[in-house]
């Protein structure tokens, strides 16, 4: 599984780079506004800080205006994947982006039926949102599973399963049995998947017992 971080905070980006298992970073309006950045520059920037695909949002929501915004985008870098809503007008788009070889994240998908149409429209990924389903008392992992094993049954669907809005280590754990591609977490949630409590015990003892040799590597 591909770990993207959703952020648009430099310094997050740039930290979790630095571990080499970083494969990509998303962004969306929302996380713009928080950033309190301007966001052409700033997807410039992301865009140096990781090789991998960089998600960058259309502001408009009809077909017209989402074009002329996804040139902007896509001649930004390469590795930039425009974001377009699940609409028939972002899909339009997307079509049109992805026959001419731009990477597109359908970003917004609440259903099988939406993730059906995201694949035949070309989209290199399709973003499923599971903690916003699990929000409104549905199940969110059940829609990465019914996803995943759609697109398992035609060889001619290449679009990845984006998991999105991940609210914690378990979403990424059952993503990946179920053969989720790719999850775009928060900074924390990444940072949480560190954590066990026996591992902190176990190399506190190991240390204390170091100690206790009195010897030294170096």
């Amino acid at each position: 599984m591909k770990f993207f971080v959703d952020t648009a905070d430099i310094d997050d980006i740039k930290d979790l780079a630095s571990t080499g298992l970083l494969d990509g970073v998303t962004t969306n309006p929302s996380l713009i506004k928080k950033s309190g950045k301007e966001f052409i520059p700033l997807i410039k920037e992301i865009c140096k800080l990781v090789d991998g695909p960089v998600s960058a949002e259309v502001a408009a929501t009809d077909y017209a205006t989402m074009r002329k915004e996804a040139e902007v985008l896509r001649k930004i870098a390469d590795h930039v994947a425009v974001k377009v809503p699940l609409t028939p007008d972002g899909l339009k788009v997307c079509k049109e982006l992805s026959d001419d070889g731009t990477m597109v994240n359908v970003t917004l998908c609440f259903s099988p039926s939406q993730a059906i149409l995201a694949a035949k429209a070309g989209a290199a990924f399709v973003s499923p949102f599971v903690g916003r389903l699990d929000d409104i008392s549905q199940d969110g992992l059940s829609l990465i599973s019914d996803i995943v094993r759609i697109y398992e049954n035609y060889d001619y669907f290449k679009t990845e399963v984006l998991v999105a809005s991940v609210r914690n280590p378990l979403h990424i754990v059952e993503s990946a049995k179920m053969g989720a591609h790719v999850a775009t977490c928060p900074p924390d949630v990444i940072r949480s998947l560190y954590k066990h409590p026996l591992t902190d015990k176990g190399l506190a003892a190991f240390v204390e017992d170091w100690k206790k040799t009195g010897q030294s590597i170096l």
